[in-house]
């Protein structure tokens, strides 16, 4: 609740503070600072050499990024302030020794949250669901470099065994992450060895961009069950190790996700009802749900958990999900594709799909089909 005569920017800041704390960060005055009290701290009114930033963040007493607040009504026009908030980034703050500018920028009126990763290549702002975990956060600073700077020195693809639409597809894919398209959509033919071309991408995303954790997405029960055994059979061509020797493969069956699986195989339907902390009877994953002719009740939306925040995985891999991202199911979605920091999402199909892909990477040089964008959500060619 907000405080009677608040004005609008400190309504902002209630809502913000009530957000990091959702995240796992400690708010304090600048007053009565404790960097002990948990490793995640957010100071108010931090001092720098050109004036207060609304917050600056700190993780295990190092400063990693600030926080520029703005009130509710600033939602459409909160990109404005990007360069008033990289200047406090880049200011020298008062009684730390910052010798480079803070790399995590954010802009919020607690609504409507936008994010900048200054190691990214071509650093640009994005919205997100809310503020990243400050174990996230370290992690990320413990890397030499940002996830998308990692994929444009991933090495050429090893040919050996594969097939001329595959290398085709797992080179476009790979083309379309150093451009910044972290939607591609994979379009291959019947037969042609498609969740065979998403493996080896996984494979690659794991050994040579350090992605942390890969979700592959499907809508049947049956679908997660092959592709779990394909995962177990999978041998890469640089190894004589199979893939589950070399990474954690687990295939979501309860409401338990280890956190040390690199890969986690899941229906849609599980991860709503993870996300949403809700059993789900196993029958609910025979059939896919988008063939349902029973239409479901207006559901409650999807909420923070902070057990599977929005930047639990690296890479989404989203296996003929076309038929049921959409109604109910699109909050799963959305809800991770708002972390599109590090979010990336691959949508693997056969033949052709029009709707959620930012370019259709041809996996058939026979397929004749247009590339096609999204504009205000819908399709074009």
């Amino acid at each position: 609740m907000t405080t009677p005569n608040q004005n609008p920017e400190q309504i902002a800041r209630d809502q913000i503070d009530r957000h990091l704390a959702e995240a796992g960060w400690i708010v304090q005055d600048k007053t009565a600072i404790d960097f002990s009290a948990r490793p995640g701290i957010a100071v108010r009114e931090y001092q720098n050499d050109i004036g207060p930033a609304d917050y600056v963040l700190f993780v295990a007493q190092k400063a990693g990024g600030v926080i520029e607040a703005q009130p509710q009504e600033w939602g459409h026009k909160i990109t404005t302030v990007e360069e008033q908030s990289g200047s406090y980034a880049a200011a020298t703050l008062k009684w730390v020794n910052n010798k480079e500018p803070l790399p995590f920028v954010y802009e919020s009126t607690g609504i409507i949250t936008r994010f900048t990763d200054g190691r990214d290549p071509k650093p640009r702002s994005r919205e997100v669901f809310t503020f990243h975990r400050p174990e996230t956060m370290a992690e990320w600073l413990s890397k030499r470099a940002s996830l998308r700077a990692r994929l444009q020195t991933m090495p050429p693809l090893n040919h050996s065994g594969l097939r001329d639409c595959q290398i085709t597809a797992i080179e476009n894919l790979e083309k379309s992450f150093k451009d910044d398209r972290p939607r591609p959509l994979v379009q291959m033919a019947t037969g042609s060895g498609k969740t065979y071309t998403a493996i080896t991408s996984v494979y690659r995303l794991l050994k040579h961009a350090d992605a942390k954790r890969i979700l592959f997405l499907v809508d049947t029960k049956n679908l997660g069950e092959q592709a779990e055994q394909e995962f177990m059979a999978y041998l890469p061509n640089d190894d004589n190790r199979k893939f589950t020797e070399l990474y954690n493969v687990q295939r979501l069956k309860s409401s338990f996700v280890a956190k040390d699986s690199q890969v986690c195989i899941s229906t849609i339907q599980r991860m709503y009802a993870l996300l949403k902390g809700e059993p789900l009877d196993e029958a609910a994953e025979e059939t896919n749900p988008a063939e349902s002719m029973v239409k479901p009740k207006q559901p409650l939306p999807v909420v923070y958990n902070e057990k599977i925040p929005p930047e639990f995985f690296d890479f989404i891999i989203i296996d003929e999900c076309h038929r049921s991202i959409y109604n109910l199911w699109r909050q799963v979605i959305e809800y991770f594709e708002s972390a599109v920091l590090q979010e990336f999402f691959l949508f693997f199909v056969e033949f052709i799909v029009l709707g959620i892909a930012d370019e259709i990477i041809r996996g058939e040089k026979k397929t004749a089909c247009a590339a096609c964008r999204i504009s205000n959500g819908l399709a074009r060619n």
